[in-house]
């Protein structure tokens, strides 16, 4: 039997704070179930003839697809439009393309650039809208982390997560309150000029204190991943950031997840995993290590056994399968 909280359908997801703590957790007890459902050969009908649109402005592996297979499991259909394919904000306003679509579609999940353009969307179209990434947030990538950590520890109370590198990015910015939301306690390793926006830490900062648990900034990272559980880290040049890759590089060449750094967590060997939202420059397969070798993290840190880099990026699919049905599952398919 699934259960999920009833009063998400309908309801969007454009950040983690749009979530109660309930709630979150609720979504990521569905994602486990629906996994389990799926690998027990399960498909279908809760999303029988729901039509989602998938619009991209950003390029994606997992979350183009994940979108796309996930809702398909159980029936329903996607369509994937760039902004080659629809006028978005340049020959029809995001309001009216809102308003257009919202007659046509049941959902709308938005990967791109601005959060406003995702608010817009869920305002007008009137259907449940989904932020599969913008430039200051990416829930859906946070679901599907806390999804792993709890299958990896049988827990999420208690654990000690530590972010390393880019600490303002979208995926910090998410991990900080989600983890803050699930009782995590959370360090963003960082160097002082990427430090995360102070409204937002001072937003997470609140609900971690309600949790009974801690975030830090530190700047010095082997202090910041000592007693972790979890090491995290993200590309160091975000998508639309390219012009900063050679200044960044060297700002955050000291924040490398290495074996080093995973000695300093003093979980070596022990209750330590390693998580990447991916894709992760850790090996000479790529232009940019091609001659500089591996960025944010080595290969050996990547491939080693405590790394759940993959069961974090299947479990993407499983997180928006729960946000889908959550908000528009056909309950007489039950």
């Amino acid at each position: 039997m699934l259960n999920w909280p009833p009063e998400l359908y309908g309801r969007s997801l454009l950040r983690i704070a749009d979530l109660t703590d309930t709630e979150m957790l609720d979504l990521i007890d569905l994602a486990v179930a629906l996994k389990a459902r799926r690998r027990a050969g399960t498909r279908g009908d809760l999303l029988k003839r729901r039509q989602v649109a998938l619009i991209f402005e950003k390029s994606s592996t997992r979350t183009r697809n994940s979108a796309a297979v996930a809702i398909r499991d159980e029936g329903g259909s996607t369509e994937y439009l760039t902004k080659n394919d629809i006028h978005l904000g340049v020959k029809e306003s995001v309001k009216d393309t809102a308003r257009v679509l919202g007659r046509i579609f049941d959902g709308i999940l938005f990967r791109g650039f601005s959060q406003e353009t995702v608010a817009a969307l869920a305002r007008y179209s009137g259907v449940p809208v989904w932020n599969g990434l913008t430039d200051l947030f990416h829930p859906t990538q946070i679901l599907a982390d806390l999804m792993t950590i709890k299958e990896a520890f049988g827990r999420l109370k208690g654990i000690k997560l530590a972010y390393v590198g880019d600490g303002r990015n979208n995926v910090a910015n998410s991990l900080m309150i989600g983890c803050a939301k699930a009782g995590v306690h959370y360090v963003n390793c960082t160097p002082s000029e990427l430090s995360p926006d102070p409204v937002l830490v001072k937003e997470a900062s609140e609900v971690a204190a309600r949790n009974g648990v801690t975030l830090e900034i530190v700047n010095d990272p082997k202090r910041g991943v000592a007693g972790a559980n979890v090491l995290y880290t993200d590309v160091w040049v975000s998508m639309g950031e390219e012009a900063k890759q050679e200044a960044r590089l060297r700002l955050l060449r000291p924040y490398q997840v290495n074996m080093e750094l995973v000695e300093a967590t003093g979980n070596a060997g022990g209750e330590l995993i390693f998580l990447h939202c991916l894709p992760a420059l850790h090996d000479h397969d790529t232009a940019i290590t091609a001659e500089s070798g591996a960025l944010e993290v080595t290969d050996e840190v990547f491939e080693a056994p405590f790394s759940k880099v993959f069961d974090e990026a299947e479990n993407r699919m499983h997180t928006i399968k729960a946000l889908y049905v959550s908000a528009m599952a056909d309950l007489s398919a039950l």
